[in-house]
């Protein structure tokens, strides 16, 4: 009896002090925020938990989407034993383990048994090869986790005797939802403006948006170290940036992108040392190399397109070494990619005409192609009249002729302009149809 109250309190407080993630977490359906498409009303996967149905699925999706959540969810609504292992700290031997208790479990008690395995990912080919027997057989339902893209991550086998769910990071109302439901355990308030201030901070993360509150409100207490007992402490404006503030030299969320941001910027600005700067601090936090060489291959075409077309060049050689060679080696080919692509001449152009011809598309008729234009390569195609009057430019002693490639409807409307930066200043070989002199040259 003693060593059952002992057990109980210890609980009790294990509960009080535990993060505010893990007091507010869901235990029906009915409490997960977002994910409504896979979880509404008659949606797949509701559907298969409230049966009891569920066969072997990937949960994939960023970071406090309700992954682990839904396991959980799934292990209070299941007739089934549930075991979790975590492929971090997990091998073969852990996992022989649970499907020999699970085979006890069936012959003894005839239950069958789900294995959470979270972030999948982290386990090797061979780990994962070990799994699949247990999950062939039907001996353990698999629930695995994963913030990487299974199809690169998880082996074909396996994946392809599991069903993929894909989570999305949570919209502005879910995470409205998750604090108002956080301010009410902490018996805290909030003003609007610290509101929206969080939930756009929070970056679609629940479990992020949930520690910034929990910080928040640790810093409105502190504030106000004798308050009056009825008074709630209340979040501010200041206070809620303070306890982003708190959080940055950790290198988090919204860190990582107002650092990202910044990184672009200072190269957008032809400033070599900050993009030096934003490249070396990235690194040194450990932020995913992949991910700053896809933002070089963006900036490449965004900012600098045809202005120094090498520019695009050294980007994708960049990305490229990231793969081939790795970190910490690789930290110079980034390097190497700052630099030029800091120096380049800037021009945004191929952004601008994207976005005008995108504009019509959206906007305008699209007309039907002109009829010198169709495929004339199958059979009988000539009798009505495709490929009729099309000019070939390689029959052009300029390697260039003058007809129409658009529908009538549009013919003439102009989407790219070049600035006079870079090679972008010099004169287009190649004019709108009509506007060339006799040798094709504006």
């Amino acid at each position: 009896m003693g060593n059952d109250l002992f057990a109980a309190a210890a609980e009790e407080r294990r509960v009080q002090r535990a993060p505010l993630a893990d007091r507010l977490r869901p235990i029906t359906l009915d409490d997960v925020v977002g994910q409504e498409h896979l979880l509404g009303s008659g949606r797949p996967l509701r559907a298969l938990i409230e049966h009891d149905s569920l066969t072997s699925v990937v949960l994939w999706g960023p970071p406090g989407t309700g992954k682990t959540t839904l396991a959980r969810v799934i292990a209070r609504s299941s007739a089934k034993a549930f075991e979790q292992l975590s492929a971090v700290t997990a091998g073969v031997k852990d996992v022989r383990a649970v499907a020999e208790a699970a085979e006890r479990r069936l012959g003894e008690q005839g239950q069958g048994t789900i294995l959470f395995l979270d972030e999948v990912h982290r386990f090797n080919k061979a780990q994962q090869d070990a799994l699949l027997p247990s999950v062939e057989s039907g001996l353990l339902t698999l629930i695995g986790a994963t913030t990487e893209n299974p199809f690169f991550e998880v082996n074909p086998p396996l994946l392809s005797r599991s069903t993929l769910f894909r989570l999305e990071p949570l919209d502005e109302a879910a995470i409205t939802k998750l604090i108002g439901r956080g301010l009410e355990i902490e018996r805290a308030t909030a003003d609007p403006d610290a509101m929206d201030h969080l939930v756009l901070h929070a970056g679609g993360d629940g479990r992020h948006a949930l520690t910034l509150l929990e910080v928040a409100v640790a810093l409105a207490r502190a504030a106000n170290p004798d308050p009056d007992p009825g008074v709630q402490p209340n979040i501010t404006l200041e206070v809620s940036e303070a306890a982003l503030d708190t959080r940055s030299l950790r290198y988090d969320r919204e860190e990582h992108y107002d650092v990202i941001s910044a990184f672009i910027k200072s190269i957008r600005g032809s400033d070599v040392d900050a993009g030096l700067y934003w490249l070396a601090r990235m690194l040194a936090a450990g932020e995913d190399a992949r991910f700053i060489a896809r933002r070089l291959v963006i900036l490449a075409s965004e900012d600098i397109g045809v202005a120094d077309s090498q520019s695009l060049l050294v980007a994708d050689a960049a990305a490229r070494a990231v793969e081939f060679v790795g970190l910490p080696e690789a930290q110079l080919n980034l390097a190497h990619a700052v630099v030029h692509l800091a120096r380049a001449p800037k021009s945004n152009r191929v952004t601008t005409a994207l976005g005008a011809a995108m504009a019509d598309v959206r906007e305008r008729a699209h007309g039907a192609v002109p009829a010198h234009l169709r495929d004339a390569h199958y059979q009988g195609a000539a009798k009505i009249g495709h490929g009729d009057g099309y000019l070939y430019p390689h029959d052009d002693p300029r390697g260039w002729v003058d007809q129409q490639h658009r529908p009538a409807e549009l013919e003439g409307r102009q989407y790219y302009e070049p600035s006079p930066h870079g090679d972008e200043a010099a004169t287009d070989p190649f004019p709108a149809p009509g506007a060339g002199g006799e040798d094709g040259r504006r």
